[in-house]
């Protein structure tokens, strides 16, 4: 089985409005083309059919996390290439999924799109950040709820320096450089 073969996870964590969802879709892009199999596990559409019914709460969210990356690693286990674009707020819900991962012997990478609140906050592309400031909702992650940024990523992506199609070449590098891609 070839490079095409190999599985994989490629966690996309970061705020949201970050660019972690449009970046996962230009790499699985750039990916199939390549002849990879190619999953997009968006958190939005898990939430819908995956963990519907929980909310967003430390506890629920360390569940839908966890729930993903079940799915993933099952995923990459197959010869997936897995693409997780997903918030994934807490670092220990995040460390218990790469776990998960090494204790099957399967490849996560983490990647730390690292977009700075006052950019995505004029991005706000569910106009999650209006509601908050117009107290419609709380619990927003990175301005009234925590985000523990990674300390370690294998890859930081600022994208407010990079456009998608840079930021989806810096991601292939990193597959490359891992024997992935």
């Amino acid at each position: 089985m070839g490079v095409t073969g190999t599985g994989a996870t490629v966690w996309l964590t970061g705020l949201p409005s970050a660019g972690k969802t449009t970046i996962a879709q230009a790499l699985a892009g750039r990916l199939r083309g390549d002849g990879h199999r190619v999953e997009v596990l968006d958190g939005d559409e898990i939430r819908e059919f995956l963990s519907a019914g929980l909310g967003f709460g430390r506890e629920d969210r360390h569940t839908n996390v966890q729930r993903i990356g079940f799915v993933a690693e099952l995923l990459a286990s197959n010869g997936v290439k897995v693409l997780v674009p997903v918030i994934a707020p807490y670092a220990d819900s995040r460390e218990a999924v790469r776990k998960r991962h090494e204790a099957r012997g399967t490849t996560y990478l983490e990647v730390h799109v690292a977009t700075p609140v006052e950019v995505c906050s004029v991005r706000d592309v569910k106009g999650l950040y209006a509601k908050q400031a117009a107290g419609e909702i709380s619990g927003l992650t990175g301005v009234d709820d925590p985000y523990e940024a990674p300390e370690l990523p294998d890859l930081r992506i600022e994208t407010q320096d990079h456009t998608v199609e840079d930021s989806a070449a810096l991601l292939t590098a990193l597959l490359v450089e891992r024997g992935l891609a």
